[in-house]
């Protein structure tokens, strides 16, 4: 691969690394706005929404993006006005603000993908127009010019009072920092023009002395620009810890750049002489000394304004240092690296998805392959051999753990997302709404979070548009002027539980029931318990709004949203009371990858259980045992009525040969889904198991009751039984009893 190839791939890599710090930043811009709209005097939050916008603007500069950079600055300007208090905080700057976000967003977008819609680039000129409207600025004249490509020999003179001289010097770890000394230069220009500018390239040695990767290269330029000392300060804020920087303003005096000169060169003639040339070249016109300065200056000569000098900084255009004299600090510039990329860097690592993924699966192989081990040494009877095994599977389940771990994410996140979609709902729903989010720093899979983002997304916008109600509404109820939303994720039993709630009107029952009836899902008059008139819902295309919205009422979503659920293995529960709210409660798996498993067999066949689901085990109960012709019924567990579930006759495999010694010493596995528990009768108890998830092809998707397979350490295979589902079994196995019993005892005629 040629040098070419190596630079486009590393730049790149750097700009895949932008595009997901941008989003962060993103996110964080928008959290301190929505904080700032209910709590005007909140400083922190003003400052945090303007530090994205800096970083954004700041690390697009540096990678050419020229239209991020430029729109970003129109609402960092306002965003200064206010910490400034030049502009107070209203409804029409943080809508405008908001919609800078979106905009944003839009043309990081562009960036990823390469193209530009000239749709875009006029939602920006127009917003950009407004940012400034409500600053009460001036529109521009034109725009900022180019950084020019190469210094004039001589420039024509310009306006004192608005120019600017930057010294600029470049460590020699500079390049091997990931920084690009140009991009400094682009970013500049876009607070002014750059009127001159010259390279200085002493310090570069002979070629066969030279190291590619080092950086000997300084600048001295002209800068007109009505930038605030501030604001130029910032452009090389990321660069504090590689460079030496040094900032003149306007109407400096001479003294100043003969102190500047002693700083650059110290006491070497030659150097200042060639120093002074150089501005001069630059259209400097007053008398420079060039002797070595040893009397102080004037007591009214300026001084120098440095720029976050954290470090000293070697001459760039005196005389040649030695390579081996700064690389002799090489490892001291490389901590300091380090501290300025203090926090986040130190502590995380961007990895790919897809190679996270591989190494899942690959320690998910391994958990297969140590079981198989571990069987042949059980079989052995090998004391030091079961030892040795133990000891590796004991190192294999704390990597599957801590592998496991590193897909783990809050969904706080996902959560914080809400809080721009419920402002911007209920203000085009003129409703009050408050969002009231818990348990954010609930753990679950990235996978999973990733995919839940949309079926929330759906039921949030249902319980602001369906479920709350009008403010005139609520007054007239007795109810708070303000709908409230919530937002809650809890673990339990190994599952997430995710609810969405409201305390609006509730659903209508018997207007769902009516619906139900005229598009033929249930019978005129047939009985039906609440959880089966909710469920009702989730039928396709159905709906009872009187009206359709922009927001919901097509009968479109809520099946959508129960299947996205089913897909993860998850299962989707409404409540709901009439003038007091709906709750919609979501039950996913911790992970979708590996979990702690119980397995156990029934006729022949093993099944595996998550372990968290299961409360105990006992023997079969007399009054199971006499109805051993049932697939289900009820016992007594210690004063509480809990159904059971017979698995062998309900996968139809009790007939099948297998009612051997171990079919007579049965026994009941009690398992639980939230606070609701049944009892699984099984033919053996066979133990803990450590089960790597396997999906079930398509062609098995109609079996009843079953999240997925996996592979045994002796090569078989065992199904993952889904809990939900032999819950929902057990019920409708009950419910079809009943109705036959009361069918049964109904008089001719009418059965």
């Amino acid at each position: 691969m040629s040098m070419t190839d190596d630079d486009a791939e590393i730049l790149a890599v750097a700009r895949a690394g932008f595009l997901d710090e941008a989003q962060e930043m993103l996110r964080q811009f928008e959290e301190g706005l929505l904080v700032l709209e209910n709590n005007p005097e909140d400083s922190e939050s003003l400052n945090s929404a303007f530090r994205a916008a800096h970083t954004i603007k700041g690390t697009a500069g540096m990678f050419g993006c020229d239209a991020v950079v430029t729109f970003t600055h129109e609402a960092e300007t306002l965003l200064e006005a206010l910490r400034s208090n030049q502009r107070q905080l209203d409804d029409d700057v943080v809508a405008a603000l908001l919609e800078s976000r979106d905009q944003i967003e839009l043309l990081l977008g562009e960036v990823q993908s390469g193209d530009s819609d000239p749709a875009v680039a006029a939602s920006s000129a127009a917003l950009a127009s407004r940012l400034r409207a409500l600053l009460g600025a001036p529109e521009p004249a034109q725009a900022s010019k180019p950084v020019a490509a190469a210094a004039p020999a001589a420039a024509a003179p310009v306006a004192v009072d608005k120019i600017w001289h930057l010294s600029l010097r470049f460590l020699h770890d500079a390049l091997r920092n990931g920084l690009d000394p140009l991009s400094f230069l682009r970013y500049l220009a876009t607070l002014g023009e750059i009127k001159a500018i010259t390279a200085l390239s002493a310090a570069v040695p002979p070629l066969e002395s030279l190291d590619a990767e080092a950086c000997y290269l300084g600048f001295e330029l002209r800068f007109e620009s009505t930038a605030s000392l501030a604001d130029i300060t910032r452009v090389f804020e990321f660069a504090a810890e590689d460079s030496s920087i040094q900032i003149l303003p306007p109407g400096t005096a001479p003294a100043a750049f003969e102190t500047l000169a002693t700083l650059r060169c110290g006491d070497d003639a030659e150097a200042r002489v060639a120093l002074f040339d150089c501005w001069r070249a630059m259209g400097m016109h007053f008398d420079l000394r060039v002797e070595v300065i040893g009397a102080p200056a004037s007591e009214e000569a300026p001084v120098l304004v440095p720029h976050i000098e954290r470090r000293a900084a070697a001459p760039a255009d005196g005389a040649q240092r030695k390579v081996s004299d700064r690389r002799s600090g090489e490892g001291e510039r490389r901590e300091g690296g380090r501290d300025r990329r203090a926090g986040d860097e130190t502590r995380f690592v961007r990895v790919r998805a897809d190679k996270l993924d591989k190494l899942i699966d690959l320690i998910g192989e391994l958990v297969i392959a140590g079981s198989g081990a571990q069987m042949i040494a059980h079989q052995e009877g090998a004391e030091v051999l079961l030892e040795a095994t133990q000891r590796v599977m004991d190192l294999v389940q704390e990597t599957r753990d801590g592998t496991l771990a590193l897909r783990m994410v809050p969904i706080g996140e996902t959560f914080a997302r809400f809080q721009r979609v419920v402002r911007d709902v209920s203000k085009q729903l003129g409703k009050e709404v408050d969002l009231v989010v818990s348990g954010g720093d609930t753990e679950m899979d990235k996978s999973m979070v990733d995919s839940i983002g949309d079926p929330l997304m759906h039921l949030v916008r249902n319980s602001m548009d369906h479920g709350l109600e009008t403010f005139d509404e609520r007054l007239a109820t007795g109810k708070p002027a303000a709908g409230r939303l919530a937002l809650n994720a809890y673990h339990e039993a190994g599952s997430v539980v995710i609810e969405v709630s409201d305390d609006g009107r509730g659903l209508a029952r018997d207007r769902i029931i009516k619906k139900a009836v005229e598009r033929d899902l249930i019978a005129a008059g047939q009985v039906l318990s609440d959880h089966e008139v909710w469920q009702l819902i989730f039928q396709p295309g159905f709906s009872t709004a009187e009206q359709v919205t922009d927001l919901s009422g097509r009968g479109v979503g809520m099946d959508v949203v129960k299947r996205s659920i089913e897909s993860l293995r998850g299962t989707i529960t409404l409540t709901s009371t009439v003038g007091h709210g709906t709750l919609t409660q979501i039950r996913l798996p911790l992970t979708l990858a590996m979990i702690d498993g119980f397995l156990t067999m029934v006729g022949g066949v093993n099944y595996v259980l998550p372990l968290a689901a299961v409360s105990e085990c006992i023997d079969v109960p007399a009054e199971c045992a006499k109805q051993s012709d049932r697939v289900s019924g009820t016992f007594d567990l210690r004063g509480e009525i809990l159904p059971w579930l017979d698995l062998a006759r309900f996968y139809g495999i009790s007939a099948q040969g297998h009612e051997t010694e171990h079919s007579r010493r049965r026994s009941v596995v009690v398992v639980r889904d939230g606070p609701t528990r049944i009892g699984l009768i099984v033919d053996r108890l066979l133990g803990e198991h450590q089960t790597v998830i396997k999906p079930l092809s398509g062609i098995f998707q109609h079996l009843k009751a079953l999240a997925g397979s996996t592979i045994l350490g002796s090569g078989e295979v065992a199904l993952l039984l889904d809990v939900s589902g032999l819950f929902a079994a057990a019920i409708r196995e009950g419910q079809h009893k009943k109705t036959a019993s009361q069918a049964s005892r109904a008089p001719s005629g009418q059965a």
